[in-house]
């Protein structure tokens, strides 16, 4: 039987990170696997499948939630900031290795849509990681936001930046936006059913809230992870890229991939953004699972 344990670990800031350790069966040291939501997303929204999967096979699992969102501490509340998670995110894996169930030579990453991106730039600048999976990942904010935002909405969303930073220049709180809304008067990150279905899942009470700050939506257009794909080698990335995806958008993965070197790996699926978590959660989960085996599983201890 495999247990999950709540765990916490502070991050830089005195800030209390927390999240769910899970435990394989048998004597370790284990090789272990760390993981994280997307974008004001939280450990609930479906990435427990893949961790009992992870950890079923004989790894131990750390997930945790971003700070500012779910179980973690930070302040302000759904506040999306991509460098400070990736370095929280390097808190983690120091955490696990410092657990006496891990073997500190043998930890993975793995990460989906924005903190895919994060893990393409753990994968270049954190060499205690020894395999790095890439699910549906952000590449290219700009590229993206050119996708996504029609250009009559940018005048007006980026008059919506200079008010949110006018107000907080006057002490106001960061102002917010709904996540998902299908509502056209109601301003919102995704409206796409797909995404509202995804993110509007049943979950426990108080868990999540759906809004993010409005500046959330600025970094999320300046990030840029795609920059780091070249430097990710010699770690092992795989990429799981879905072949209809409008949100992290499926050109822009696969011209990242095809930069990447060796080694490296491709899984494609079929469906849209949210697909691998749902009906290809098989596919996904299982290329991922033989990607860390290969890499993690059959390594030497230290």
């Amino acid at each position: 039987m495999l247990e999950r344990e709540d765990v916490e670990f502070e991050a830089d800031g005195g800030v209390t990170l927390r999240g769910w350790l899970f435990l394989p069966d048998g004597p370790g040291p284990h090789p272990a696997i760390t993981m994280a939501h997307g974008y004001a997303a939280v450990k609930d929204h479906g990435l427990e499948p893949f961790a009992k999967v992870f950890a079923g096979a004989g790894f131990v699992v750390l997930l945790h939630d971003h700070r500012t969102f779910g179980a973690s501490d930070g302040e302000p509340r759904q506040d999306v900031d991509p460098w400070q998670q990736v370095a929280d995110w390097r808190r983690a894996i120091s955490y696990l290795e410092s657990r006496p169930e891990v073997d500190a030579g043998r930890i993975g990453l793995w990460g989906s849509s924005y903190a895919g991106g994060h893990a393409i730039v753990l994968g270049a600048t954190d060499r205690r990681l020894r395999a790095v999976v890439s699910q549906v990942p952000t590449i290219s904010g700009y590229e993206q936001g050119l996708r996504r935002v029609a250009p009559d909405d940018v005048a007006g969303l980026e008059e919506s930046f200079a008010e949110d930073e006018r107000a907080r220049s006057r002490g106001e709180a960061p102002r917010t936006l709904a996540v998902v809304s299908g509502d056209q008067a109601v301003a919102a990150s995704y409206r796409a059913q797909s995404a509202i279905d995804f993110y509007l899942q049943p979950k426990p009470d108080g868990v999540w809230e759906n809004k993010v700050t409005v500046r959330s939506t600025r970094a999320a257009r300046m990030y840029e992870p795609g920059t780091w794909v070249t430097r990710v080698s010699p770690t092992p990335l795989l990429m799981v890229v879905a072949l209809d995806d409008t949100v992290t958008v499926t050109d822009l993965a696969l011209a990242a991939y095809e930069r990447a070197l060796e080694p490296k790996r491709l899984q494609l699926l079929p469906g849209g953004h949210f697909d691998p978590y749902t009906t290809h959660f098989d596919q996904s989960s299982a290329a991922a699972l033989a990607w860390f085996r290969e890499h993690l599983a059959g390594q030497a201890n230290g």
